[in-house]
Parts: structure tokens; sequence; C-alpha cells
């Protein structure tokens, strides 16, 4: 009963910082102070509650690592041009009835090339979204298609750190975990491209584009499809099945070289922006590709590093032993997949991020699915895209926001919605 009432107060907690604009970082801490009290009154010292952080955090060292190298890679495909020439070659390709399918599409390639949500979003999201308001098409659709988008590649893209973490949660290969994804995922994909097709049809008027991201692009940037090797880069080297760390230094690499030798940059330039992100001086260029560097990702380490702290608190004290034999009854009288998935709403409705929905729904079913491989692809069709689904949840607000699209869309997001369903349905879920 206690856990129940101490899991009741932190899920308030998070819900009071979404909903008063609030740093989440703040109920996090609180969180962890609250857990940590737990430990302490049942028996445990502060250095062995110290010894619990540092466990829940060692196992996720490589994310870290790859977190900055993921800042680092959004700051440098911005100034170097790559963000801006993959939108140039594609913006081209929209018209009223395919607004919601090309917002879906083009925001699932940014997010399966940056492997980030939320980049996603303040990129070709927004871009997207400029396009939709200008041809006067409902926005709560166009939010729900780039919500879409924009967790396809999160789920499934080499450089995601959700689906990092998942790998590095159940001690699996990320490239085999992809694999698996993708084949729980085409009928999904291709249900929700008809029915954004079909929305496209029915829901919007005739009418042309009013922004030229083609110009907004052409005068700041240097275009060519030179520009597009950093992008290309991980492409090829994923098949290969190079580290994440790697191809991300390669294609980091490759853009300092286009940054300098195409876009006439300098190298102490490219410094700054590492760290702090990439900021140009032309205004409207600014409002759509500003953003990335080390310091952007200051507030998910943060958040990643908390989150680890519970679920070493959580493993040393035994808190989710209740919750855990409830999900294991569960996965006996339904499926394995039934117990993950409710598992993940429970999590997601109570952390209020991904990263915590993630490693709680891993601690509470590892017992329900022995088998790694597939308990990695149960964790990525259900808490990795279940969290987004939740209003309150920052996976959905930090992606709506930028576009000013309303929670609503949430049921606009058809991808997200009809992958436990497919699972469900037609039982694809490898086994």
């Amino acid at each position: 009963m206690t856990e129940i009432i101490l899991l009741g107060i932190f899920s308030a907690a998070l819900l009071a910082c979404i909903l008063s604009d609030g740093s989440i970082l703040v109920a996090l801490i609180f969180g962890l102070g609250i857990f940590s009290f737990y430990a302490a009154e049942i028996g445990h010292s502060p250095r062995k509650i110290f010894d619990m952080w540092i466990a829940g955090v060692k196992p996720i060292k490589s994310i870290l690592i790859t977190l900055v190298l993921i800042g680092i890679v959004t700051a440098y495909w911005r100034a170097a041009g790559v963000i801006p020439a993959v939108i140039f070659y594609t913006v081209d390709f929209f018209s009223p009835a395919i607004i919601f399918l090309m917002s879906f599409w083009l925001c699932g390639l940014i997010s399966t090339l940056t492997g980030t949500a939320f980049g996603t979003a303040a990129t070709m999201g927004t871009i997207c979204a400029a396009i939709a308001e200008s041809l006067d098409v409902s926005i709560w659709l166009t939010g729900g298609a780039i919500l879409s988008g924009c967790y396809l590649g999160d789920r499934c893209s080499p450089m995601s750190t959700s689906a990092l973490l998942v790998a590095t949660l159940t001690g699996t290969d990320i490239f085999k975990n992809i694999v698996g994804m993708i084949k729980t995922s085409i009928v999904p994909l291709i249900l929700a491209s008809v029915l954004y097709l079909v929305a496209g049809k029915f829901f919007t008027a005739d009418g042309a584009p009013i922004i030229n991201a083609k110009e907004i692009f052409a005068r700041s940037f240097e275009i060519n499809f030179i520009v597009l090797i950093p992008a290309i880069l991980i492409v090829v080297l994923s098949l290969f099945k190079l580290k994440v760390q790697l191809m991300m230094t390669a294609s980091i690499l490759a853009c300092a070289a286009v940054a300098i030798l195409i876009q006439g940059m300098e190298a102490v330039e490219l410094i700054k922006i590492a760290v702090l992100g990439y900021y140009p001086s032309d205004k409207v260029l600014a409002e759509i590709m500003s953003g990335g560097g080390i310091i952007s990702m200051a507030n998910v380490v943060a958040i990643v590093c908390l989150s680890s702290c519970y679920a070493g608190i959580f493993q040393a004290t035994g808190f989710l032993n209740r919750l855990q034999s409830l999900m294991i009854s569960i996965g006996k009288k339904f499926s394995p997949f039934v117990s993950v998935l409710v598992a993940s709403i429970i999590t997601s409705m109570i952390a209020c991020n991904q990263t915590l929905a993630i490693m709680l729904t891993h601690q509470l079913c590892k017992k329900v699915e022995r088998r790694a491989e597939v308990f990695a692809i149960q964790i990525e069709n259900s808490a990795v895209i279940i969290s987004p689904m939740i209003p309150w949840s920052i996976a959905s607000v930090i992606v709506l926001m930028p576009i000013a699209a309303p929670k609503i869309s949430i049921l606009a997001a058809w991808y997200l919605w009809l992958i436990p369903l497919c699972c469900l349905v037609l039982r694809r879920v490898i086994k």
C-alpha cells in the first residue's frame, strides 16, 4: 500500500509540473527524494542508497555518451545544411490532398535519420505545420501526422536513444531489434499512410503554400547533393552494423568538412556550435532551424540519469514486486505482450516521460517474457510509443508545442495507435 501511495504522490508532482508549465526535473528530483526516503525507512543506509543510484546509472553510460553526440549531430546537421537540403528537395511535393501523408513521411524520414522526435518536431515538424497553416488545413490532423512521424524514427532509428535504452536494458543487439521493429511496423505503416491519404482527400481544400522554404534555405546555404553525405553516411554505415557512436562520429566529421568546405564556416565557429547549438542571424531561418548542441541535451541527460536512479532504487528495494506479480498474472492469463502493454500504459501515465516509462516497464515485466529479443520488441511496441500518446507526457507536449497543435492531435497519431493494435489483432509480435 505504501508503494501505491508514493507512486500517487510522485504522479501528482509530475502532473503539477506539466500543468504549471514547470520543469519536470523538479518533480523528478522530488520523486528521487521520496523514493530514497522509502529506501531509508526500510533499513538502507545513505551510502547504500547512493550505491543504488550509481547502480541504476551504470548500465546507461553508453547512452549518455550517445546523447552528447546527438547534441553535436543535430547542431551540425543544421549548420552544414543537411536538414535544409532534405527539406529543400522534398518540400515541392506538398499539396493539400497529401499534406497529412507528406507530413507523416517527411517527419518520419528526419526522425529516422536523426533518431530524435523533439529535434524533428522543431525542424521538419515546424515546416509541415507552417505549410498546413498556409493551406488552411486542420492543424489537429496535421499535428497527429507530425506526432506519428516524429516517433516513427524515434522508435527504430539506430541513433534513437529510446532504441538504445531498450537494447541496453534487455541486453540485446540494437540492429537485430530494428529488424524486429520494422517487421512489426509494416502493417501499421501502410494502414496509417492510407488513413492520412484518405484524410487529405476529405478534410482539405485546394490551395497553394505561401511559405517558400526553398528561398529561405537557398539564401543561407549552399544546397547540393554533396551536402547530404552526412545523412547518407548514417544510412550506409548502419547497414554494416557499426556502433551508433561510431556512425555519429563519422557523420559529425563529414558535417564539419561540409560546413567548412561548402558552407564556408570557420573551425572555431564549429566548436562553438557543437557546444551551444546553431543559431543563425537570419531571423526567419532562426525560427525554424535553431537548436542542437551539447547544451541542448543537458535536460535530457538529467532526466535519463534521474530516471536511472529510480530504477536502481526500485531494483534494490523490491519496490515494484507487487505490481510485478500482477503483470506476471496478466501475462499468464492473456499473453506476455498484453502484460507489457498494460504495464506500459500504467508507467507512461505515472512517469510522464518516455525514459522512465521504458525503465519501469522493463522492471515490471522482465519476468513475464524471458526471451530478451522478444521482450525488447514488446517494449518497443508498447512503452516507446504509448508515452507520446499521454496528453500530459513531455513525449507529446514537446512535439506538439512547437507546432501549436492541440492535445487532441494525439487522436490523429494513427501510426502510434496502430502498432499495439496490430500486435494484438494480428499477433505480429516476434515469437
